[in-house]
């Protein structure tokens, strides 16, 4: 009977490990994938680690990673392990009351425990960076140190110390020749146990973290949100570093055992994979950008901006920084409400880039200061579609930075020009597509697609409308079962997976000149024109930088470095024109030119009453999807 099962529990393992493992191994081959696709194997090329090489934020984010790692990994282990020892001595109240507290952040969700340090930095006004990041790592690495250790004490005779004390030794003797060695084991793996954690975080250090400062799990969320091959090619380096060190790890003891009792030879466990660690991150160290030579106008300032993910290119703020001789400090949000909530609390800025109706509130609520129009230089290469919206109509407070519309990408192959016409927005009710369509996870941008099908507008305050705009959005997914998603939409259609999909003109321009036989198509009800802008904060600290800058990126080679690696259009005139024209990249792309002069098309106008009662009607639509699938 034994002998059956045999098979079938390797059939299982087998199974386990390839489900483990096979991501990690197509991750690794897509690393060396020729193309930008994240799905798609175009060819063997070692691209994307030259550009990991090339960008030094991401070399940064290595060595703030394992910097941080080592480090909070040695503190967290002789804290954890002097206060488990000293545990063991007090009393058994205290020692169980102690025991429950050091559970608790670890049964603790971690975004409870991010926040509240977070909170704790905010409320001693602590500014926040790579410090505060270390000490939260020690601060959470610290009870599972503790974990560890404590069952090797419990196995120890409580009268040990006392009796190498009466043989003459020191207190200090007896802890560092009796009682360490005993207990190494628990120890060390305490220690690889902290090391894991603090390489592994993403919860904590994201709310802890801020001047810019990032460890890989960071930069990797933030370039997820496009489509950036570098990722691979960063996860896989941090692949064969854990992997250095953990064979480094279970040879050594291996190696010690010849020569040594199993006892002493945990004591080198630790020593190479430190080395190891201490060797990558000086490697990683080794590559960061040194500081810049020679006199330049704003030589050894700092210009924080606060961005989107992945919406810069890839030469301007190192083209920057060599022009000026400034430092720039880039740190990235995901939505306009997340950057709202560091303004709020007033976060130093010098540049943000939020969207129209951001911008709107913004102003309304003091958070940003006039611009100086004697130190910019730029308005005049600006497309006039762009100017003047009416969330800003004298261009007081911001200066585009790129625009577009919102729009349906379709397969040409499924979905024919004709019933586009016919349909618009109203294809997304269409059985024909059902369980192929995707659906952007946008409040915003569904609501304008429902209100726009519906013919309302849709900066609407009418309460009869919004509900009609929800029956038609609840009825779609209740129908039609899309899928909901948000920045994965992007390669999905660049591969085809489904039929149609709503998506940002600039997302939209990137798939069409991927795939032939996409289309992007603007329906006749109108549709969200949309401008995203640079604007300067009421706090900002170097605003004089900050003008500097905005001149730079809608100067010729900033702007078209911009949008030719984003694909977004570009609010620089002769740029949009280059880049649209004949050898330009979107040659022929209808979708990297907005549509303008079109009188349904609308720019968001921020209402908070109505923003909440879409929000909620939004998170039922998702309830609705949920249940429908």
């Amino acid at each position: 009977m034994k002998k059956k099962k045999r098979p079938v529990l390797k059939a299982l393992m087998i199974l386990m490990i390839v489900f483990f493992y096979l991501p990690i191994l197509y991750m690794i081959v897509f690393s060396f994938n020729d193309g930008k696709s994240l799905t798609a194997f175009t060819g063997f090329s070692l691209r994307w680690y030259q550009h990991m090489l090339e960008t030094g934020g991401m070399l940064e984010a290595l060595y703030t990673t394992f910097s941080v790692a080592v480090i909070a990994s040695v503190v967290s282990t002789a804290v954890g392990t002097f206060t488990a020892i000293g545990l063991s001595k007090s009393k058994k109240i205290i020692r169980d009351l102690m025991e429950q507290v050091d559970n608790l952040p670890m049964m603790n969700p971690e975004i409870v425990t991010a926040i509240g340090l977070m909170l704790l930095f905010i409320t001693f006004r602590v500014e926040k960076g790579y410090m505060t990041m270390l000490l939260s790592h020690i601060a959470f690495c610290i009870p599972y140190v503790i974990l560890s250790v404590m069952p090797k004490i419990r196995s120890l005779d409580p009268d040990l110390a006392d009796a190498a004390m009466d043989l003459g030794a020191t207190p200090w003797q007896a802890l560092i020749k009796v009682i360490i060695p005993q207990i190494m084991p628990g120890i060390v793996s305490g220690g690889l146990i902290a090391f894991t954690m603090s390489v592994d975080d993403f919860i904590i250090s994201y709310f802890v973290t801020g001047g810019g400062v990032k460890n890989l799990s960071i930069m990797v969320y933030t370039m997820s949100r496009r489509i950036n091959p570098s990722i691979n090619a960063a996860s896989t380096l941090m692949i064969g570093i854990i992997t250095i060190v953990l064979v480094t790890i279970n040879l050594v003891p291996l190696l010690a055992a010849k020569k040594q009792k199993s006892m002493k030879a945990g004591k080198k466990i630790l020593i190479p994979a430190a080395a190891v660690c201490a060797c990558a991150a000086g490697c990683i160290l080794f590559f960061r950008f040194g500081d810049m030579q020679g006199k330049r106008p704003f030589e050894g300032q700092i210009l924080h901006i606060y961005n989107w993910g992945e919406y810069t290119g890839e030469n301007i703020i190192g083209d920057f920084e060599e022009y000026t001789g400034a430092k720039v400090i880039m740190e990235n949000y995901d939505s306009n409400e997340q950057m709202y909530i560091k303004v709020a609390n007033e976060e130093p800025y010098d540049i943000l880039v939020p969207s129209d109706y951001m911008i709107q509130r913004l102003i309304a609520e003091g958070y940003l200061q006039k611009l100086d129009q004697s130190k910019l230089n730029c308005m005049d290469k600006l497309s006039d579609a762009v100017k003047g919206l009416p969330y800003d109509p004298q261009n007081e407070y911001s200066i585009p930075y790129f625009w577009g519309t919102v729009g349906i990408v379709y397969d040409k192959n499924k979905v024919d020009l004709e019933s586009l016409e016919q349909e618009g927005y109203n294809i997304f009710l269409n059985e024909k597509y059902q369980g192929d369509i995707y659906l952007y996870d946008s409040e915003r941008d569904s609501f304008m697609m429902a209100l726009k099908a519906l013919g309302y507008s849709m900066n609407t305050e009418n309460p009869k409308e919004l509900s009609e705009a929800y029956e038609w959005l609840a009825g779609c997914v209740k129908t039609m079962k899309p899928e909901i998603v948000t920045d994965e939409i992007i390669d999905n259609m660049a591969q085809g997976r489904r039929a149609l999909g709503l998506m940002y003109s600039g997302d939209a321009a990137y798939v069409v000149s991927e795939n032939e036989n996409m289309g992007f198509y603007l329906p006749k009800s109108g549709t969200n024109l949309w401008s995203d802008a640079m604007v300067i904060p009421r706090n900002a600290k170097n605003p004089e930088l900050a003008h500097a800058f905005i001149n730079f990126a809608c100067d010729y080679e900033g702007a078209y470095d911009n949008s030719s690696y984003v694909g977004y259009t570009s609010a620089n005139q002769e740029v949009m024109e280059v880049l649209s024209g004949p050898g330009g990249d979107f040659e022929g792309i209808n979708a990297y030119i907005p549509r303008t002069g079109y009188g349904l098309d609308e720019v968001f106008v921020y209402n908070e009453k109505t923003r909440k009662e879409i929000s909620n009607m939004w998170s039922r639509v998702k309830i609705v999807a949920s249940n429908a699938n």
